[in-house]
């Protein structure tokens, strides 16, 4: 047997059979698996088939953050773990320090690595994404990427739930500390405070982008105090611990002066002071289904439904929200 017979047994060029056999990056994943499949049935095999096969059985899959010491991350980890090890499977760890270009040079590095592939909150364009998806399984975690099977928490529920809770305090005026400009989470997030602040005739307030860390929040609470807001949404918890950090700082107390709401209910929001209302979602939960659909993919199954596979929130109320304080008497 010979490459020409795979090729026109498999309706492909030849070219296309050794690009599947030598640089498989440059198939579609549905083509090369075509392919060799029609090779086994044929009988065909060379040293390169050999040792392509040795090389992509790795029984390994990756999961991609984009900052690991972000602590949004950890049970995502944990999760994955747990659902890549039950399936017998390896998992890598690639930190792509909120940075595209970091993220373009480790997810290249990786790919040759791995059978599937976990993006989480990527920050490269819609269609890279979709180029990767063409090599191998995608999942892609915190994001809906049209064409690529998506796992995402229901940010309108939980937003509209946060929403409503200040309402109920009492605030009419909400802001909302935005995070980075390229992170699909921020404009999701966004767009639910404005609807949610619309339905419920609420003014909102935008500040930022700020980097998503503590000194982020620590800069958007000078703009909370200069635009007079007594509550504010923060895109995530740790910019919310910085948004209390930084009013402490300039003499405001929350939540006294300013309710603060984050999102992602990460170990800390239970441990500073006030203890912090959040929006949370199972974070484990994520990162186990999101491994168990590329494991999935990987092993010859289809994604048919068009929507992403969307995972409840709920609202923690804890310290860090209450009724506006009455305004201050003026002689």
């Amino acid at each position: 047997m010979t490459i020409y017979d795979v090729a026109r047994e498999a309706g492909v060029s030849a070219s296309t059979v050794s690009r599947a056999f030598s640089r498989p990056g440059r198939v579609s994943s549905r083509t090369a698996r075509s392919i060799r499949e029609v090779a086994d049935r044929l009988g065909y095999r060379s040293e390169t088939v050999e040792r392509f096969e040795r090389a992509r059985r790795t029984d390994t899959i990756a999961l991609a953050i984009s900052d690991v010491a972000n602590p949004v991350y950890f049970p995502i980890i944990r999760g994955a773990e747990h659902a890549a090890a039950a399936a017998g499977f390896t998992m890598l760890l690639a930190d792509a320090q909120e940075s595209d270009e970091i993220e373009r040079q480790m997810l290249e590095r990786t790919l040759p690595l791995v059978d599937g592939l976990v993006i989480t909150s990527s920050r490269l364009s819609d269609t890279d994404l979709r180029t990767i998806g063409k090599t191998l399984p995608v999942v892609v975690l915190n994001r809906h990427v049209s064409g690529l099977p998506s796992v995402v928490p229901d940010t309108a529920r939980g937003v509209r739930r946060a929403v409503e809770h200040l309402a109920t305090l009492g605030h009419t005026r909400i802001g909302y500390a935005a995070g980075p400009e390229a992170s699909w989470a921020d404009g999701t997030r966004w767009r639910a405070v404005r609807e949610a602040c619309h339905e419920l005739e609420i003014a909102d307030v935008r500040l930022g982008p700020f980097r998503p860390f503590v000194e982020g929040g620590e800069a958007a609470a000078q703009a909370v105090v200069e635009r007079g807001l007594g509550a504010v949404l923060a895109y995530n918890d740790l910019v919310a611990i910085g948004i209390i950090r930084g009013l402490a700082r300039l003499g405001v107390e929350v939540p006294r002066d300013v309710s603060v709401v984050g999102f992602d209910d990460i170990f800390a929001a239970d441990l500073i002071t006030p203890g912090l209302t959040t929006v949370g979602a199972p974070l484990e939960s994520l990162g186990q289904a999101a491994v168990r659909n590329v494991i999935a993919l990987h092993r010859g199954a289809t994604w048919e439904r068009p929507d992403p596979v969307v995972v409840p929130t709920r609202l923690v109320v804890r310290e860090s929200t209450a009724t506006p304080a009455a305004p201050r008497a003026t002689s």
